[in-house]
C-alpha cells in the first residue's frame, strides 16, 4: 500500500451531495421472517458523482462497526478518480448511534443489508446514476452486509429497487453465521479482501464459506492480504495494529440460523446472545501502510 500521503482528505469533492432517505430497523428476526413491523428511520448518504457525463457507474460504500471512518473517504475519492461515483452511507446518526464495537447488541447486524437495498432505490432513479452498474462495496459489519446482501432469499424479501447489484465487494466481512439458504446468491462476482492476522473476523472463516459457495459453483474469490489486521485500509489506524479492549468479537462464535429466523449458538443450541461465552474483546485494529493497495477491482465489474 502506498504511504500515507496519498490519502490526503482534501483531495476529495468539497460538495458531495447528502441525501437523506427512509429505512428500517429491525431486529435480526424481523429480518430473516420478512416482518416490515420495524422503527421508521430516516438515514443520509453522500454522493460524489465522478468526473463525467451522462449516466455512470457507482460504489456504494458501507462503513463498519466504528461508524463513517476515514476509510471510507480514501475510497470515495480513489473510485472518483478512476471515474466511478460514490454513495457512502452513514447508517448511525439517524439511529442514535456514534459506534456499536463496543456493544454489538444495540443494532442487529442484519439492518445494513435493509439499508444497502434502500441505497440502490435511491440511485436507481438518479439521473447521473447508471442502475446496471451498482456495486456495494463494505467494511466489517458493512463488509457483512455486503456479502450477506448478496442472497436471493434476502433479495427476495428486501430489495424492493428493482436492481441488482453489479458485483458485491467485503472487506474484512463477519462469516461466523450460516444462512439457511446461504449458498444460493445471486449470479454476480463477490470478492471478499482481509487480513491474515484479523482477529476480530477471521479470514479463516471466510474462506470456508468461499469453499461452500465455489462448490454450489457461485463466482466468488478471497484475496487475503499477509500480515495485515483488520482495518487495515484505515489510514487514521494504529500502526502497528493496536488492542482495542472493548471491542466485542464473534470469532469463536459459530451461529447458525433455524426455522422463525431464529439465531442459535450452535454450541449451547441456544438463542445467541453478546453475553454469550464465545463473545470474546480485544481484537486488533491497525492501519497497514506497506500492505499493497488492492487492486482496482470495483472498475472490473463495470
Amino acid at each position: 500500500m502506498p504511504g500515507q500521503e496519498r490519502f490526503h482528505l482534501s483531495k476529495l469533492p468539497r460538495e458531495p451531495n447528502c441525501t437523506r432517505f427512509k429505512t428500517l430497523t429491525l431486529s435480526d428476526q424481523q429480518f430473516l421472517n420478512g416482518d416490515t413491523g420495524g422503527k421508521p428511520v430516516t438515514i443520509t448518504g453522500q454522493l460524489r458523482i465522478a468526473q463525467g457525463s451522462g449516466r455512470l457507474p457507482v460504489v456504494v460504500l458501507q462503513h463498519g462497526s466504528g461508524g463513517y471512518n476515514a476509510n471510507i473517504d480514501v475510497w470515495s475519492r480513489e473510485l472518483n478518480e478512476l471515474g466511478i461515483s460514490t454513495f457512502a452511507l452513514d447508517s448511525f446518526t439517524g439511529r442514535g448511534l456514534t459506534e456499536v464495537n463496543s456493544n454489538q447488541a444495540l443494532l442487529g447486524r442484519l439492518n445494513f443489508i435493509v439499508d444497502l437495498y434502500r441505497a440502490l432505490e435511491v440511485l436507481a432513479s438518479h439521473p447521473r446514476v447508471d442502475p446496471r452498474r451498482i456495486v456495494l462495496m463494505g467494511f466489517s459489519r458493512g463488509g457483512q452486509a455486503t456479502l450477506y446482501a448478496s442472497l436471493k432469499r434476502f433479495n427476495r424479501l428486501w430489495n424492493k429497487s428493482g436492481v441488482e447489484s453489479a458485483a458485491y465487494v467485503p472487506f474484512y466481512p463477519d462469516c461466523m453465521t450460516t444462512y439457511i439458504s446461504d449458498t444460493e446468491v445471486a449470479d454476480r462476482p463477490i470478492r471478499i479482501f482481509g487480513g491474515t492476522l484479523d482477529d476480530y473476523n477471521p479470514i479463516s472463516v471466510c474462506k470456508a464459506y468461499v469453499e461452500r459457495l465455489r462448490a454450489a459453483g457461485r463466482d466468488v474469490e478471497v484475496t487475503e492480504y499477509p500480515n495485515a489486521a483488520h482495518a487495515f485500509d484505515n489510514p487514521l489506524g494504529a500502526q502497528p495494529a493496536a488492542v482495542s479492549p472493548k471491542f466485542e468479537s464473534v470469532r469463536n462464535c459459530k451461529i447458525r440460523e433455524e426455522t422463525g429466523g431464529l439465531l442459535i449458538n450452535a454450541e449451547t443450541k441456544q438463542p445467541f446472545s453478546y453475553e454469550d461465552a464465545c463473545v470474546v474483546h480485544g481484537p486488533h485494529l491497525g492501519y497497514d501502510r506497506l500492505q499493497p493497495r488492492p487492486p482496482k477491482h470495483p472498475s472490473r465489474h463495470f
